[in-house]
């Protein structure tokens, strides 16, 4: 469920189709929906509020430089609190989407979308610091493979997991907090099927634990 949640809000649209949409409202539609702020001095445009589900209330505020959409701040659900953040790069295409885990209007979790819109993967604080990342999963074709974790907040990750299909398949564990991993757990399904430890120089583990049925 939390993967096809995250899936939805990458696809879930981009500043072209945000501007598209202002630009079709009807001119009486339009009027007082959308409003532009602009520098006193230079009279550069410098925010667009917009009415993104065209029912009469502004939920979308776009920070502006000129015509070039810099970042944007949505309230999907008009609660009153922000529930997802847009930010665009240089020629205006949306790279990444942050959303709010715990619906208090502040992002704790960011997704990154490759060139074609597809999810690549999403970047999680549990602090709620884009700057303190403790999670990193992974996506190929909407579907989770990979995930990187740090667990102690150390700064490095301590748990590796892969995914088949969107089943886990192995975990592995740094348990000496050296950095590198000691300990892997393989799985069949639901079933624990190898235990690896004990790792050599290069990494390799020594040690096969297979689990009995």
């Amino acid at each position: 469920m939390h993967r096809q949640v995250l899936t939805r809000l990458v696809l879930f649209g981009c500043a072209a189709a945000l501007l598209a949409a202002c630009s079709g409202l009807s001119h009486d539609r339009a009027k007082p929906t959308t409003k532009g702020t602009y520098d006193k001095t230079t009279g550069k445009l410098t925010q667009i509020a917009s009415d993104r589900n065209r029912n009469g209330k502004i939920d979308t505020w776009t920070d502006m430089d000129g015509t070039r959409p810099l970042r944007s701040r949505i309230d999907l659900d008009e609660d009153g609190k922000i529930d997802r953040w847009e930010y665009y790069d240089a020629a205006g295409a949306l790279i990444k989407v942050g959303f709010s885990r715990k619906n208090d209007g502040k992002p704790d979790a960011w997704a990154f979308s490759r060139p074609d819109g597809s999810l690549e993967r999403v970047e999680i604080s549990s602090t709620g610091d884009e700057r303190k990342i403790d999670r990193r999963e992974y996506y190929e074709g909407g579907v989770m493979v990979r995930v990187e974790e740090d667990t102690n907040g150390d700064g490095r990750p301590d748990m590796w997991e892969t995914y088949d299909h969107g089943t886990l398949r192995t975990a592995e564990f740094d348990e000496d907090r050296d950095g590198r991993p000691d300990r892997r757990l393989t799985y069949s399904g639901q079933d624990l099927v190898t235990i690896e430890s004990e790792p050599d120089s290069t990494g390799r583990y020594t040690r096969k634990d297979t689990i009995q049925k």
